[in-house]
């Protein structure tokens, strides 16, 4: 085995990049960087009916927003490329002529048909299906007259019956009856390889030494094992992790709420929450400490103590935690990330040192970015009353509203200090001369300025909207 650990993520470009995709890529990152290794991208779209060069893009976006950058990829190159499988069809061919030529390996002339009719045959008996290897003793002659035909045929790898051992990093001791399996096919007749013989040859080349990824991989371990034995290479490690699941424990599905990483970045998720969140799918601190940025997580991670169990996504909890990570961002790389969801707004009204103290004044109580929408609209349009309506008829909101207007030219509105003084003298006043609770005078206000009762900090709004905007809705609000 290589001295250098080498792993790799090789997602099919069949969708947008998963959240369980983007947790296989993510532990694959971390024990890289734990251990000194190398990080592999590979594109695996040897389906080219189901390959989208916009899903492979989404890939590489994805991966690169979560900062999960690769040592080796289609794009950056590296000594093992070329790191798309549909520009390596060249190299099948020679692997699987190497295993017919040792014996492992032989030609299946089968139509589709002729394997379905097996398949009806398995099902009508009620047992599982495996091939009949009609085509295992074929004749030189026998082959040649076909292929007159035009039969093109696919090639199968020849399953001897034993028991196949391996120690799963994750799963522990895993054994196999190789004689359920059945002789599989390596490569299809139109000359295309088969998933577990393409990557059996692209992760020997590549000089791979872990393969971390879902349980679902399970079942094709002990076919790769075969091939590996059979190639006359060194096997890597198996990791494999479970299941990613929805909270009702069915499979996580987009009828749960987001899935793949691009829709919950469009939802606003943080990438640094977001990746946060997916580390702990199946792996604990060792400190008890939840909230980690990546290259925390790197040094306390440790692949053989990650559960065997299955993970259930939590969207409470990523929300949770989304929204701490909202609190203690840096107030202008947050505004950047913030400004998009607010493009229907117009920021020209305000400076960059205003939207900064906008978004800074709303984030406490927001979860995702996309909260902001909500949150920060009185800033930029007027007030709607309907939710307000009953309280600003009230004689108690009457007299704020008339007082606030009559002191209005004595405020400084480029005075922070000067504001929440007065603001404080304002609240002291109706409280010793109506009794009126400081609370429920800044509610009639900010509904007047605001339409709701909740909001950000009062003095902030009213140094935000400037004298002419405050005393605008405060008239408007006075007619209602």
């Amino acid at each position: 085995m290589s001295e250098k650990v080498r792993v790799r993520i090789a997602p099919s470009p069949s969708g947008n990049l998963h959240i369980g995709t983007a947790r296989t890529a993510l532990f694959n990152y971390l024990f890289a960087k734990k251990t000194g290794g190398e990080y592999v991208l590979r594109i695996e779209d040897t389906d080219l009916e189901r390959s989208n060069e916009e899903y492979k893009q989404n890939i590489f976006d994805s991966l690169k927003a979560l900062g999960l950058n690769w040592d080796e990829g289609p794009d950056v190159g590296g000594n093992y490329g070329p790191y798309k499988q549909s520009e390596r069809f060249d190299i099948y061919p020679k692997f699987a002529q190497m295993l017919i030529d040792k014996g492992y390996a032989y030609e299946c002339f089968c139509s589709n048909e002729d394997l379905d009719k097996e398949h009806e045959i398995a099902a009508s008996k009620k047992i599982p299906y495996k091939y009949s290897r009609k085509c295992l003793n074929l004749t030189k002659e026998q082959k040649d007259e076909l292929k007159a035909k035009g039969i093109v045929p696919s090639i199968r790898f020849k399953v001897e019956a034993k028991e196949l051992v391996f120690n799963d990093i994750v799963k522990g001791e895993l054994k196999f009856d190789t004689n359920l399996i059945g002789d599989f096919a390596i490569m299809k007749s139109n000359g295309t390889p088969t998933y577990n013989f393409a990557v059996v040859v692209d992760d020997m080349l590549m000089k791979i030494t872990h393969v971390i990824r879902g349980e679902d991989h399970i079942s094709n371990t002990p076919k790769q094992i075969l091939i590996y034995e059979a190639l006359g290479a060194e096997i890597p490690k198996f990791a494999h992790l479970g299941m990613i699941l929805a909270p009702d424990r069915s499979k996580l599905s987009k009828r749960h709420g987001a899935t793949a990483v691009s829709d919950f970045i469009k939802q606003g998720y943080l990438t640094e929450a977001l990746l946060n969140f997916v580390a702990l799918l199946g792996w604990s601190p060792s400190d008890g400490v939840e909230i980690k940025n990546v290259d925390e997580i790197a040094a306390d991670f440790r692949l053989d103590e990650i559960s065997s169990s299955n993970s259930i996504f939590e969207y409470e909890k990523l929300n949770w935690m989304n929204g701490q990570y909202i609190k203690k961002m840096d107030i202008s790389k947050l505004t950047d990330l913030a400004l998009p969801f607010l493009k229907d707004y117009d920021l020209n009204k305000y400076s960059r040192e205003q939207l900064e103290k906008i978004i800074e004044v709303t984030r406490e109580p927001i979860t995702l970015l996309s909260d902001l929408v909500y949150d920060t609209r009185y800033f930029f349009e007027k007030p709607v009353y309907d939710e307000v309506c009953e309280l600003l008829k009230t004689n108690l909101s009457k007299k704020v509203l008339d007082k606030f207007l009559s002191d209005v030219d004595g405020y400084d509105f480029k005075n922070e200090q000067d504001v929440h003084d007065k603001l404080a003298e304002f609240r002291a006043y109706f409280k010793e001369k109506f009794g009126f609770k400081p609370k429920e005078t800044m509610w009639a206000l900010r509904a007047a300025l605001t339409g709701r009762t909740k909001g950000a900090d009062m003095v902030s709004i009213i140094l935000l909207l400037e004298k002419d905007e405050v005393i605008e809705r405060l008239k408007s609000a006075k007619a209602i």
